[in-house]
């Protein structure tokens, strides 16, 4: 296969920047730079976002009412200042009235990029050796069988000290590092992505034992702090804020767009302080139906970048359709399910879950997560079937997930305690870092104190609170959910330390 530029038919996916080529033009959606034939086509923002809206949906007709959504999404503005800048974009790109080469008028419906788009190779070619040296060489972009040979020639010349760091690049993540998921930004004028990769990215980085999200109840206390509601969006904006004021390290901004008719679906790792990019992800996928796979491409391109272990994210790897569903639309309503539980409470949030559980029926983290809704509200018998039916589909969650799963039903269902404390331990040894709510927090509970393991509760606790103990007198720990989801109101261990 040639080198250059890669045809939108193309199945693979791509890691990089986001840069199109029409023409004699390049579009660099993250400088917000057009080029023609190399050099700068000046335009203000908005005629920009314009030509970007139609470059991603390459010869697809976009309405008018579709463009000012993507460009003025949150102001009224009349036609005519889209019209103003369609005509500042055809001067840019060299039309006249009599030859319109590039922008298709369709009267009655809007605009099409009549020029076919391909997905570009960046300008140049950077090999790094490490993060913080200074070994770096860079080959400027030129006829295919020259770039071929320079490219190898540096390859050879920087192997002896270029390849061994290369191959251990500095992480761009600590263990103590915590990480802000935003919303995703969807271009793609699909409402099923809205809220839906968001969740689907937080399971798949849930699995690993290395990186930590803060959890949604800090997120919405943040939130709060900032005279923001609870629900609102977490524009990358807002993810920032959020990051510096819990005391977060980085924030992870997600988009989805179209290309034609494929989709590219980006992560940006971003310093919360520096806003500076630590690291870039990219994956395109020719079919709606693969953008749950490409989610799971993504996490664990990012899992590797971080810093985490090969044998770990071998471990724990279960893709996204596997762990959750492979149902967009169930995995939007789960995700619409929580959102509604945190503002309006566990009764209002049921309805939605067994909506979910009606589109996909083996949605195994849909029955658990319903069981723990009707725990709240204090159906017994409906919660123990829930989990019942969660714990006969445990082999379609993640790891963490089916521990959670495991535990409830052992601790509900059964009643068989000290089944129940092994399976805490064994979550605790799989997640070492789970030092919040989760297995230590249970452990913390009656898997110990009715088991007559009073020191273990304490240590327990302990741990779940990071290392803050509570003075008495207070009672039981009562933890919720599970994940980043996961909300403790430990206003209660103390009476275990007073034992």
């Amino acid at each position: 296969m040639k080198a250059g530029v890669r045809p939108v038919s193309g199945t693979a996916s791509q890691i990089g920047k986001e840069l199109y080529e029409f023409g004699p033009f390049r579009v660099d959606a993250q400088r917000e730079v057009l080029l023609r034939d190399g050099k700068p086509v000046p335009l203000t923002p908005k005629t920009f976002q314009i030509l970007l809206v139609l470059v991603r949906r390459s010869q697809q007709v976009v309405t008018k009412e579709d463009l000012m959504k993507a460009v003025w999404p949150d102001t009224f503005v009349e036609e005519a200042n889209l019209s103003r800048n369609i005509f500042m974009l055809r001067k840019a790109l060299g039309e006249s009235p009599e030859d319109r080469r590039y922008i298709v008028t369709v009267p009655g419906r809007g605009y099409r990029l009549a020029e076919s788009v391909r997905l570009a190779p960046e300008r140049k070619l950077s090999i790094v050796a490490a993060q913080h040296t200074k070994v770096q060489a860079q080959v400027a972009e030129t006829k295919p069988w020259v770039w071929v040979v320079v490219a190898a020639g540096v390859l050879v010349a920087v192997a002896a000290v270029g390849l061994k760091f290369a191959l251990h690049r500095s992480p761009v993540l600590t263990e103590r590092d915590t990480l802000v998921l935003a919303d995703f930004a969807n271009s793609t004028g699909d409402p099923v992505f809205d809220g839906t990769l968001r969740e689907g990215l937080a399971v798949q980085l849930e699995q690993s034992p290395f990186l930590r999200l803060i959890s949604e109840q800090q997120v919405q206390q943040t939130l709060r702090l900032m005279d923001q509601p609870s629900d609102a969006r977490l524009t990358p904006a807002v993810a920032r804020e959020v990051c510096e004021r819990s005391g977060s390290t980085a924030v992870l901004e997600g988009s989805i767009s179209r290309l034609g008719s494929q989709y590219v679906l980006a992560l940006r790792a971003e310093g919360c302080r520096t806003e500076n990019a630590l690291d870039e992800e990219q994956v395109q996928v020719a079919r709606k139906e693969d953008v749950l796979n490409a989610i799971s491409q993504i996490a664990r391109k990012f899992r590797i970048r971080a810093g985490e272990s090969l044998a770990t994210i071998q471990e724990h790897n279960v893709p996204l359709a596997e762990a959750t569903t492979s149902s967009l639309e169930a995995l939007k309503v789960y995700s619409a399910a929580w959102n509604l539980a945190f503002s309006s409470g566990s009764a209002a949030a049921v309805p939605l879950v067994k909506r979910a559980i009606e589109i996909d029926p083996k949605f195994a983290m849909a029955y658990a997560y319903l069981g723990r809704l009707y725990g709240d509200i204090d159906e017994s018998t409906l919660s123990s079937e829930a989990i019942s039916k969660a714990y006969q589909l445990r082999d379609r969650v993640s790891d963490r997930e089916r521990f959670f799963i495991t535990f409830n039903y052992d601790r509900q269902v059964t009643g068989n305690l000290e089944k129940a404390r092994e399976t805490l331990e064994l979550w605790a040894q799989a997640y070492p870092r789970d030092e919040g709510p989760g297995p230590h927090s249970f452990l913390s509970g009656a898997p110990s104190v009715a088991l007559g393991r009073y020191e273990t509760a304490v240590e327990e606790g302990t741990k779940a609170i990071g290392g803050i103990y509570l003075t008495p007198p207070t009672t039981t720990c009562s933890v919720q959910g599970h994940g980043r989801r996961l909300s403790a109101d430990f206003d209660g261990i103390g009476t275990t330390l007073s034992r």
